[in-house]
């Protein structure tokens, strides 16, 4: 294969293993405060990738530091208009005193499950990434409502799948109230995810192939065993050929 392929984990997070897994990933999607982190977090995180010359993105969330973000709220576009511009501004200057150029904005938790599906709030963040820095690429899954308003608002996709989620049938993630949310083998991962990139498809939970597309893989900096996980999957893809770099905007 002659593929390549972004390896992104969500860190500042305080799951206590960022060092590590900046070691394997090549971009990080760092937290903005409103679900975790502060400013002293994302300095230091931020820091840490362009030291192992790892790319950064936002990891904007609705406000809820009690749930980690994974609730769903009760929020209108306009409120998560200027909730991803207020952790974009923040994420951007302190990115800016620390000599690096953010890269792309992945929504958190519950924001990026609902802008999957809701065209309303998924415009919503795409305009605030638009008229911050129309440069930064959007992560967002193929055909759905965020990747769509992305594209609308002139952004750049970098579509995303997930290594360490199982997916419904209906090409969604399996909601982690489940106990089949998550995928904990990571033999297992990286076979699913070379099927991801060799055949655009994976199995749901229901027995049933889901396309996919893949730019980016993302591995969950929060999940037990996340380090083990990347480091298998990533000499996996290794010893396949593929090479792992992060996306790069055409702007």
């Amino acid at each position: 294969m002659n593929l390549v392929v972004d390896l992104n984990a969500d860190l500042g997070e305080g799951a206590g293993h960022d060092d590590e897994l900046l070691t394997l990933v090549t971009s990080a999607s760092i937290a903005c405060g409103f679900h975790a982190g502060d400013a002293g977090t994302m300095r230091q995180s931020i820091e840490a990738a362009r030291d192992r010359h790892v790319a950064v993105g936002a990891h904007p969330s609705l406000f809820d530091r009690q749930n980690f973000g994974r609730k769903e709220l009760a929020v209108t576009p306009d409120e998560v208009f200027d909730a991803v511009t207020y952790q974009l501004g923040i994420f951007q200057a302190i990115a800016e005193t620390a000599g690096v150029r953010p890269n792309h904005v992945k929504p958190h938790g519950a924001l990026y499950n609902m802008a999957v599906h809701d065209e309303k709030l998924a415009d919503a963040i795409a305009r605030a990434i638009a008229k911050n820095d129309a440069k930064l690429l959007l992560f967002a899954p193929d055909n759905t409502a965020l990747a769509r308003a992305g594209e609308a608002n002139g952004l750049q996709i970098a579509r995303e799948v997930f290594a360490d989620r199982n997916y419904l049938g209906s090409g969604w993630l399996v909601p982690r109230s489940r106990p089949d949310a998550l995928l904990h083998d990571p033999t297992e991962a990286a076979e699913r995810v070379l099927r991801m990139l060799r055949e655009g498809k994976v199995k749901s939970a229901d027995g049933g192939d889901v396309d996919v597309r893949a730019d980016t893989i993302c591995l969950h900096g929060d999940t037990p065993g996340a380090v083990e996980f990347a480091r298998v999957l990533r000499s996996r893809l290794e010893q396949e050929g593929v090479t792992i770099r992060a996306p790069e905007s055409s702007k």
